[in-house]
């Protein structure tokens, strides 16, 4: 069985699209363009269960159209729409290898945690680094958040389960919400 320490978050199907199977999918994380794992997992009855890629193709920055072997009428992707994606760490690895801690993409997929509140923030969905304060993007079904990425607000770091243990601001994680 996989566990959810051996996956990370790449986005969520968001809908069917046409008669023939495909999902709409807003992506987080285009790993999947860069590596190449046979399957996504998706999270059924608590379950992480593979689902083998037949074929994608991107819409724009952060959405493509994916196509699932046996997947193959809107009814049955009409079943999948909503739910989050999971893509395998061991594919990822290559590419992740050769990011350290020095980098802030290294957390890419790291679970956030408020060290006062004790409270999951969700997953570090994305880095800016478009401006000089890099921001965290963090989510999870419910709210979207984004944190300075500073050494000032990290409180802790367990590399191995992803957890990123913050000490924020006062205030700064109800923004989100």
């Amino acid at each position: 069985m996989i566990k959810s320490s051996e996956v990370f978050s790449i986005g969520r199907f968001i809908k069917p699209h046409g008669l023939g199977g495909e999902l709409v999918f807003l992506f987080t994380d285009e790993v999947f363009d860069r590596t190449e794992a046979p399957y996504w997992l998706l999270e059924m009855d608590g379950i992480l269960v593979p689902f083998f890629v037949e074929s994608y193709r991107f819409r724009s920055d952060n959405s493509a159209l994916v196509k699932l072997d046996g997947i193959d009428n809107e009814s049955q992707a009409r079943f999948l729409a909503d739910k989050t994606v999971f893509y395998p760490k061991t594919y990822a690895d290559g590419l992740v290898s050769g990011l350290t801690e020095d980098s802030w993409d290294f957390y890419l997929g790291f679970e956030v945690r408020d060290v006062r509140s004790g409270q999951s923030l969700g997953l570090i969905k994305a880095v800016d680094s478009s401006t000089i304060n890099v921001l965290f993007l963090v989510g999870n079904e419910n709210s979207g958040l984004m944190i300075p990425a500073t050494e000032d607000f990290i409180h802790d770091r367990d590399i191995k389960r992803r957890i990123l243990f913050m000490n924020l601001p006062e205030g700064l994680c109800d923004m989100g919400q």
